[in-house]
């Protein structure tokens, strides 16, 4: 039973591991703009 309850254990850790990797392993200024915003600046305003 313990042995169940450790690798449940490391299973979570991991897990928690990989997301929080995932989540904060980006860009440091977070995501580049996209060509769309660009086109939308560009455009002249009404």
């Amino acid at each position: 039973m313990t042995l169940i309850l450790l690798e449940a254990l490391g299973a979570g850790l991991i897990f928690v591991a990989i997301v929080w990797w995932t989540m904060f392993s980006g860009r440091k200024n977070g995501e580049l703009p996209s060509s769309d915003a660009k086109d939308d600046e560009a455009a002249p305003k009404d």
